[in-house]
C-alpha cells in the first residue's frame, strides 16, 4: 500500500478537481486492481464525487449547500465557520479510520476502484476537494490499495 500526499490552495468557498492528482497517484503504484482511498485531514473541507464535465453543476451545488447551510447569528462557535463544518460533514458524511504509521486518522474520504490500472469513474464523473472555509493552504491524501502490481512483475 502506498500513500500519496497532495498539497492545495483553496482562494475562495469551490469544489476543486483533483481527479489527474488521483490518476497520477494510481498510475506511479503500478497497482492493477484494488482501489485508491482518496482522504481529507480537514474538519471544514470534504472528498466527493460529481459530474465534471458542466461547471455550472458545481456552481449549482455551491448554491444548494449555501441554502441549505446558510450563516447564522444564533451559531455560537468562535470561529464564526460553523456552516463550513456543516457543508463539510453533509458532504464527507462517511468516516472510515486510516491506521499509518500505528497512528489513527480520522477525515471524510472517497473510494474509487482501480481495474487494469485505471481509476473506474463514470464518463461525467470527477473527484472533487469541497473547500468551505477559505483561503487555506490544504492537503489531502491518497492511498492505494490492491495487487496485481506492475512493479512486482518487474
Amino acid at each position: 500500500m502506498t500513500l500519496y500526499t497532495f498539497e492545495l490552495s483553496t482562494p475562495k468557498e469551490n469544489f476543486y478537481n483533483i481527479t489527474a492528482q488521483v490518476r497520477e497517484a494510481a498510475a506511479d503504484s503500478g497497482v492493477r486492481d484494488g482501489a485508491a482511498l482518496v482522504f481529507c485531514p480537514h474538519t471544514t473541507a470534504g472528498i466527493t464525487i460529481n459530474e465534471n464535465a458542466d461547471p455550472d453543476v458545481v456552481r449549482d451545488l455551491l448554491l444548494g449547500l449555501d441554502k441549505a447551510f446558510p450563516d447564522r447569528t444564533e451559531f455560537r462557535h468562535a470561529e464564526g465557520n460553523s456552516a463550513a463544518h456543516l457543508k463539510a460533514s453533509a458532504i464527507g458524511s462517511s468516516q472510515m479510520i486510516i491506521i499509518e504509521n500505528g497512528k489513527l486518522v480520522l477525515g471524510t474520504w472517497q473510494m474509487i476502484i482501480i481495474e487494469n490500472g485505471k481509476l473506474v469513474l463514470g464518463t461525467w464523473q470527477g473527484i472533487y476537494f469541497c473547500e468551505f472555509d477559505p483561503p487555506r493552504k490544504r492537503k489531502f491524501h491518497v492511498k492505494i490499495i490492491g495487487g496485481g502490481n506492475d512493479n512486482d512483475a518487474r
